[in-house]
């Protein structure tokens, strides 16, 4: 069972996505805010699109939509939310901002970005509804060889940062096994 605020963090296919559904599958009615957009002839990413759809129960809902602040604000619906994910979240703000390219990002990009991230994880604190996020650990591994990639590192760990601190439950997911960072053990 998710606590009021739940941060799932996890590498690559480490299978953190399945263990958030596992805390809400108790629940009959869930939104499911699915942040991936699409990719027009991405087939690979089609399918990975396809079995995350087809893992979740039929009764839950699914907004596939980055507008996250919104979804945390609404108090008319009282489902739990479950966020897949910010990662992808924040590369469409970065896209957004035009953060990736570099004199953009010194030109304002970075305030940009920054206060999309700061909104965002005054949401998640704010938020009445129960809420599930998963976000990318990406401190831990290659450092990114471009400056571009080195930003959207570092911008991810400040907003992952931000969230696990209005966050009661942060877990951190590796091969499968889920390891309690903060709040109560699962």
């Amino acid at each position: 069972m998710a606590l009021p605020r739940t941060l799932l963090l996890g590498g690559a296919r480490s299978g953190k996505s399945t263990r958030a559904e596992l805390l809400l599958a108790d629940r009959s009615d869930v939104l499911y805010v699915a942040t991936s957009g699409t990719r027009d002839d991405d087939a690979d990413w089609a399918r990975r699109v396809d079995l995350h759809r087809a893992r979740r129960p039929a009764s839950w809902r699914t907004a596939e939509t980055c507008a996250l602040e919104e979804v945390l604000a609404d108090r008319s619906d009282p489902a739990p939310v479950l966020i897949d994910c910010l990662a992808l979240w924040l590369t469409a703000v970065m896209d957004e901002c035009g953060a990736w390219d570099d004199a953009v990002w010194l030109d304002g990009g970075q305030e940009a970005v920054e206060a999309r991230c700061a909104a965002l994880a005054a949401a998640w604190a704010g938020t009445a509804r129960e809420a599930v996020a998963v976000s990318n650990e990406v401190g831990m591994g290659v450092v990114p060889a471009t400056a571009a990639g080195r930003r959207f590192r570092d911008a991810l760990g400040r907003l992952n940062m931000a969230v696990a601190d209005a966050s009661e439950q942060v877990l951190l997911v590796v091969a499968g096994q889920v390891l309690t960072v903060k709040g109560v053990s699962v």
